[in-house]
């Protein structure tokens, strides 16, 4: 992997205390040259080219991933480390990435390791979130009233959310596919479309129903208030497919064994850790954290375990840094 070497992280141990992650989320530990990085001194994935550092994200109206480069942190981390907890929002009902294990009643999955990452850097050791319970169409919403410090809920950065809220650098690419059931001749959306009085189940206040209502106007986009809500009216019989993510997706299947996954992703959904816009210490903080997880193997090990069912383990998403105008 091409890198950058960045001398002003300044995480002293408390980055180098990520590898404790696997005694908070059940990941692998860190391989021990990991835990002996120097923290001052961090081999981190490549940013922006230098010409591009002054850019200002999302100034082209496309879609960016560019975030604020990595730092020690400053008074929200602060005052964080201070209360004693991290408080988060997640989901319960997406299995692999956020859902809560019915034997022991933890919610855990891939966006649940990102954030005990973080927690566990804060605190120098494993360190219980705080969780709370939300749905898709709440991630704004609790990060602009500072209900909680961080979302991780599958969360795709894009441009819009961007004017009212900070996202950290991108730690996962997902890309939009469609769920049928096992019969279906159907083998990606365009063929639902062409069937006629197709309905297609989203949740609500996501990327993925918007594109839906706006790009495939062929079949009847149905809004659920959670992903388990479309799994819901899926098995019920009342929508003949579900289209998301396919991390989502493929924890549809795990639940269903009469569902598949067809076609290729039609969009690319860069996941990252929502921030409030005015909390940009920690943003720069949360960065570092996920650019040690990328590097020491721990990210990998997390994706293997809830995500190998996708496939090996690919390179982490390049982070992408260079944005100074805010929010």
């Amino acid at each position: 992997m091409t890198t950058t070497r960045i001398t002003r992280l300044g995480l002293g141990a408390a980055v180098a205390s990520l590898a404790l992650l696997a005694g908070c989320a059940g990941a692998p530990a860190a391989a021990p040259a990991a835990q002996e990085r120097a923290a001052a001194s961090v081999d981190l994935p490549a940013t922006v080219p230098a010409n591009l550092a002054t850019a200002t994200a999302c100034d082209d109206g496309n879609e960016s991933t560019m975030s604020y480069e990595p730092a020690a942190g400053g008074p929200t981390v602060d005052a964080i480390r201070a209360r004693g907890a991290l408080h988060v929002g997640v989901s319960a009902d997406t299995l692999l990435m956020g859902s809560r294990n019915p034997l022991s009643g933890q919610i855990e999955g891939f966006d649940i390791d990102m954030l005990n990452a973080v927690s566990t850097a804060i605190f120098g050791r494993p360190t219980p979130l705080q969780i709370r319970v939300i749905t898709s169409a709440q991630r704004l919403e609790v990060l602009e009233k500072h209900e909680v410090d961080l979302v991780a809920r599958t969360f795709t950065v894009n441009c819009e959310r961007w004017e009212t809220i900070a996202f950290s650098a991108e730690y996962l690419t997902a890309g939009q596919k469609v769920l049928v059931t096992r019969d279906s001749d159907a083998q990606s959306i365009e063929d639902l479309e062409g069937l006629g009085d197709q309905r297609v189940c989203a949740p609500e206040g996501t990327t993925t129903l918007e594109r839906l209502q706006e790009t495939y106007p062929g079949v009847e986009a149905v809004a659920a208030p959670t992903h388990t809500g479309c799994l819901v009216l899926f098995q019920q019989g009342k929508v003949e497919a579900i289209t998301g993510d396919d991390t989502i997706l493929a924890g549809f299947v795990a639940q269903d064994p009469y569902a598949k996954v067809v076609g290729d992703a039609f969009s690319a959904e860069p996941y990252g850790i929502g921030v409030a816009a005015d909390q940009v210490d920690l943003v720069q903080f949360v960065n570092g954290v996920l650019d040690q997880a990328k590097a020491d193997g721990s990210w990998a090990a997390s994706y293997e375990r809830w995500l190998g069912a996708l496939g090996p383990a690919p390179v982490p998403p390049v982070s992408v840094y260079g944005r100074v105008d805010g929010p």
